[in-house]
């Protein structure tokens, strides 16, 4: 059985303070980084041992995940592992890359965003030279904030060719057509990132082969969808896991809404689903659009 994971974890700390971001500098005490640790070696021994499921795992922390040991063994273990068909997370890239060296470079990814005024231009766009140079998969984005429209023109012309440049619609911003096309010369997939997505009753992948866990094992069909199915250490998740339409009224976070069945999504991404890499890349890192439903 092929089953994805969106894993968040307790750890809601992050060494940058972004503006749009509620976490930006927010500190874990010592406890709490003790209980982020422990959640991560359980699920990774849960993970580990889980051979009856082809497994993805996609690490979508409150904040940044890498500068944390234990966030880049689990990665390390876990890719090594043939029951694991992807590990990816996403991150800032602020840690060293070095440790990837160690991991299975077929199996794990990187999904980086590069947030302006927090690191260094030329610090972040050397690790993506890095990254491509050691052979690892990854994808490169940017918030479409009017204020950060230079530093993606910079970054599309700057990163190796067949790395895909993905923009997210910024949260509660409205955007002309004129702005809308912009993003879009950028990055052809924007028109899906720029209204949310009306989901409600539509059949969507979560609950079934998608699954959202937490640091308690507590499994959701995704991160917002807030009623439990079950949990994943005691098998009863298993019980309660079905297709079903969505019950919530609209989808805005690529993270939710490209397991929608109603969206193309799975097929321009396949293969690259959790680290956001469309299967096809046309010349430059772009992609052809698919006509959105």
């Amino acid at each position: 059985m092929d089953l994805t994971i969106l894993y968040r974890g307790p750890l809601s700390s992050c060494d940058y303070d972004c503006p749009y971001c509620p976490f930006a500098k927010r500190r874990d005490s010592t406890e709490q980084l003790r209980a982020d640790r422990a959640a991560l070696a359980r699920f990774t021994r849960w993970a580990g041992t889980a051979t009856e499921h082809r497994l993805s795992i996609l690490f979508t922390p409150w904040g940044e995940g890498l500068v944390r040991s234990w966030y880049r063994r689990a990665m390390v273990e876990l890719s090594h592992h043939p029951h694991v068909e992807r590990v990816a997370i996403q991150t800032n890239l602020s840690c060293r890359t070095e440790w990837l060296a160690d991991a299975d470079r077929d199996t794990v990814a990187l999904w980086c965003t590069y947030h302006p005024g927090q690191t260094p231009y030329a610090r972040f766009l050397d690790k993506t030279v890095r990254l491509a140079n050691a052979g690892v998969r990854f994808s490169v984005g940017i918030v479409g904030l009017p204020e950060h429209s230079s530093h993606a023109r910079r970054l599309r012309a700057d990163l190796p060719d067949h790395v895909y440049l993905w923009v997210n619609a910024a949260e509660g911003h409205t955007y002309t057509d004129a702005e809308a096309d912009d993003w879009t010369a950028l990055d052809p997939l924007f028109p899906f990132s720029r209204h949310p997505h009306r989901s409600a009753g539509l059949p969507c992948r979560t609950g079934s082969s998608v699954i959202s866990v937490d640091g308690e094992g507590t499994v959701r069909r995704c991160h917002f969808v807030p009623e439990p199915l079950g949990n994943l250490y005691d098998g009863s998740f298993s019980r309660a896991a079905a297709p079903r339409g969505c019950p919530l009224a609209v989808c805005d976070c690529h993270i939710g809404y490209v397991h929608l069945e109603s969206l193309p999504l799975y097929d321009v991404f396949a293969g690259g689903v959790l680290e956001r890499i469309p299967a096809a890349a046309t010349g430059h890192g772009t992609v052809a659009p698919p006509l959105l439903g």
